[in-house]
């Protein structure tokens, strides 16, 4: 079973990196194929086999010799890995399949922003109606506790984006009410906490070595990503860590 997940984790990091890269700039996921970014050479089915493919041709285009971005089998890699852990932590449960859908929404999510700053509107309306009917079906205890969560998530980015005016993007916002609703209100303060040390922390890294300028916009959706995966796996023995 870890191998069918790990195996599964790395088919699905392959298509989470088209869905990724192409929706933001509203191109179909399914037409034209997988091509080279550099010679637009169809790539044939030895090319794209998760990871190995990669690993075999040492990272270039077997066509142009031209350097592929590393993005693609970290992507593949993290999500096996992930999905693997998943089914470690909850074994064939319905907690297993939240956590996955998370997972997929969170993975996209990363590439999309890394690459684009962008969270696109897409993305999270095809994932909204998985995670509602999820919750509806595994409520919280209490109930409302989810759906609190979603509006608490909401609002304090949105108080963030008003503050700041402009400071934080509309995707973050409603990435944060769906975040909410999966999460409870104590855990989706948890996810901001640790969204926000994770970016201080890189940020002020990135400012000190000079590798961005200090009006440079740093796209916050791969925290919000860290962040949320930590408080997926461990966000409740750190809470009762904290709150004891």
């Amino acid at each position: 079973m870890y191998i069918c997940f790990f195996i599964l984790g790395l088919v699905m990091g392959s298509f989470f990196n088209v869905v990724g890269l192409r929706v933001p700039k509203k191109k179909s996921i399914v037409q034209p194929g997988s091509h080279c970014v550099h010679c637009l050479k169809p790539l044939k089915p030895i090319d794209l086999v998760p990871l190995l493919s990669y690993l075999f041709t040492r990272g270039r285009c077997r066509y142009c010799k031209k350097q592929v971005s590393v993005i693609y089998p970290v992507i593949e890699l993290t999500t096996g890995l992930l999905f693997m852990f998943s089914y470690h932590q909850f074994g064939l449960s319905s907690m297993l399949f939240g956590s996955l859908i998370l997972l997929s929404l969170l993975l996209i999510i990363f590439v999309s922003d890394l690459f684009f700053m962008l969270i696109p509107n897409k993305i999270l309306l095809f994932f909204a109606p998985f995670i509602i009917l999820y919750r509806v079906w595994i409520p919280t205890d209490p109930w409302w506790d989810a759906w609190i969560g979603s509006l608490i998530g909401f609002s304090l980015l949105f108080l963030i984006a008003v503050i700041s005016k402009g400071g934080m993007g509309g995707g973050d916002i409603k990435l944060f009410a769906l975040l909410g609703l999966m999460f409870g209100w104590k855990s989706i303060l948890l996810v901001l906490f640790l969204a926000s040390l994770f970016g201080s922390i890189v940020g002020i890294s990135l400012f000190a070595t000079k590798k961005v300028k200090r009006k440079q916009h740093i796209p916050f959706g791969p925290f919000i990503v860290a962040a949320a995966i930590v408080t997926l796996f461990w966000g409740e023995p750190i809470l009762r860590w904290y709150l004891g």
